[in-house]
C-alpha cells in the first residue's frame, strides 16, 4: 500500500485498568463480609465485639485501597533503581525477627515485627521478602541479558532467590513463605529462559517425587501409631496429621476433619450466608486460612466455585497487563505478582481440603490478615502503574 494511503497510527497514553480496581475491590468486600460472618460469634464470645476483626480488617482494607490507587500514579520504572534496596531491606527485617527484641512470636511461632514495641502494631516482614523477590529477579534477568540463558546465569538467579527464600525459612520459621518466594524465581526464570525443556523435565521430576513421597509415608505410617508428645520437628508432626487426620485428631486433625465436615455438609447451594456451624468453636481460628471451608459452607460448592472464578478473572487481568506491558521488566513484575496470587490460592485451597500438609497460608483478599491485605494492595498497585503506561494504537 503507498505511504500516502496508510492509515497513521494513533497512540492511547490513557489507559487504566479499571477492571482490575473493580475485582480488587469486589474479592475485598466479599472477604469482609464473609470475614464478619465467620468471626462474628468467636469475636463476641472472646472481646464482647461482633465486629472486632471485622472493624479492624475493614479499616486497613479500605486505606490498603486507597492507597493502591495513590501508587498506581507514579511510574514503577522507579522499583528497577530501588529493588536491590529492597530485598536488603527484606533480610535486614528478617534478621531483626529472628535476632532482636522487635521479634514478635505469636502462637509458637516468631514471625511478626513489632513497628512500635509494646503495642499490637506489628507486620510480617516475610511479606516484604515477596515483594522483594517480584522486583529484584527481574531486575537482575533484565541487567544480564542473554547471560540468562547460560547455566551460571540461572544458578546466579537461582541462588539469589534461594537466599531470600531460606531467610524466609530459616530466620522467620516461615516455611510457606519460603516456597512461594522460590516458586516466583523458578517460574521467572522459566519465563525469560529461551529452552523450555529442562524445566519441564524438573517438575516432571519434582511431581513424581511428591507422590512417591506421600505413597512411602502413607505405607510406613499409614497404620502405625507414632507419638507426637517428643517431636521437636513440628512440620512432622503436620505431615503426620495430613496423613491421618483422625488419628492425629488431637494434635491439629481435628481443624482439618471439621473444616472437610463444613465443605460436605454446605451441598451444592450451602446453609445460608450466617447459618455456618462449624464457625461456633470446631473449626478455630476459621476467619484465618480455613475462612474457605466457611465459605463452601454457608454458600455451597456453588459459592466456592464463584470465588474461584473471581480469582481466576483477577488472574486474568494481570496476564493482560503482563502481555500489554511497555517493556520486558514490567511484564515479569506483573507476571511474578501473578504467581504470587496464583500459588497462595491454590496452597490455601489444597490445605483445607486436606491434599497438602497445613503451611498456614491465607486466602488472599478474604482471609483476616492485615499485614496481607496491605502488601497484596501494594502489588495491586504497582500491576495498575505498570498499566496505565501500556499503549494501544488504532
Amino acid at each position: 500500500m503507498p505511504k500516502k494511503n496508510r492509515k497513521k497510527a494513533v497512540p492511547k497514553n490513557r489507559y487504566y485498568d479499571y477492571n482490575l480496581v473493580a475485582i480488587v475491590i469486589l474479592l475485598t468486600c466479599f472477604g469482609l463480609v464473609m470475614l464478619y460472618s465467620t468471626s462474628a460469634y468467636t469475636s463476641q464470645v472472646n472481646y464482647e465485639d461482633d465486629m472486632q476483626f471485622f472493624g479492624r480488617q475493614a479499616v486497613v482494607s479500605v486505606l490498603s485501597i486507597l492507597g493502591a490507587l495513590f501508587i498506581s500514579r507514579f511510574d514503577y520504572h522507579v522499583l528497577y533503581y530501588f529493588s536491590g534496596g529492597i530485598y536488603v531491606a527484606s533480610m535486614i527485617l528478617m534478621f531483626l525477627v529472628k535476632f532482636s527484641p522487635l521479634g514478635v512470636e505469636v502462637n509458637g511461632a516468631r514471625r511478626w515485627l513489632a513497628v512500635i514495641p509494646g503495642t499490637s502494631l506489628q507486620f510480617q516482614p516475610s511479606e516484604v521478602a515477596k515483594i522483594a523477590a517480584i522486583t529484584f529477579i527481574p531486575c537482575l534477568i533484565i541487567k544480564m541479558g542473554r547471560k540468562v540463558k547460560t547455566l551460571k546465569g540461572s544458578v546466579f538467579l537461582l541462588c539469589t532467590g534461594a537466599i531470600l527464600a531460606l531467610g524466609a525459612f530459616r530466620l522467620t520459621e516461615n516455611l510457606s513463605t519460603g516456597l512461594i518466594i522460590g516458586a516466583i524465581t523458578v517460574i521467572m526464570i522459566f519465563i525469560a529462559h529461551p529452552k523450555t525443556r529442562p524445566f519441564i523435565i524438573g517438575g516432571v521430576i519434582l511431581l513424581i517425587l511428591v507422590i512417591a513421597g506421600r505413597l512411602i509415608l502413607q505405607k510406613a505410617l499409614g497404620n502405625v501409631a507414632v507419638s507426637t508428645e517428643n517431636l521437636e520437628n513440628f512440620r512432622l508432626e503436620r505431615i503426620l496429621v495430613w496423613l491421618n487426620p483422625e488419628q492425629y485428631s488431637s494434635e491439629g486433625g481435628y481443624q482439618i476433619m471439621q473444616a472437610l465436615y463444613a465443605i460436605g455438609s454446605g451441598g451444592f447451594f450451602g446453609k445460608g450466608l450466617g447459618n455456618s456451624v462449624q464457625k461456633l468453636g470446631p473449626v478455630p481460628e476459621a476467619q484465618n486460612d480455613m475462612i474457605f471451608s466457611i465459605v463452601c459452607e454457608e454458600l455451597g460448592v456453588f459459592g466456592g466455585l464463584v470465588v474461584l472464578i473471581l480469582f481466576g478473572y483477577l488472574l486474568y487481568r494481570l496476564f493482560f497487563i503482563a502481555e500489554n506491558a511497555p517493556d520486558f521488566y514490567g511484564s515479569l513484575v506483573v507476571g511474578g505478582i501473578m504467581i504470587h496470587i496464583a500459588l497462595q490460592v491454590i496452597l490455601n485451597i489444597c490445605v483445607v481440603l486436606n491434599w497438602i500438609p497445613t503451611t498456614g497460608i491465607t486466602l488472599p483478599f478474604i482471609s483476616y490478615g492485615g499485614t496481607s491485605i496491605l502488601f497484596l494492595m501494594l502489588e495491586m498497585g504497582i500491576a495498575l502503574s505498570v498499566s496505565r503506561q501500556i499503549k494501544f494504537t488504532e
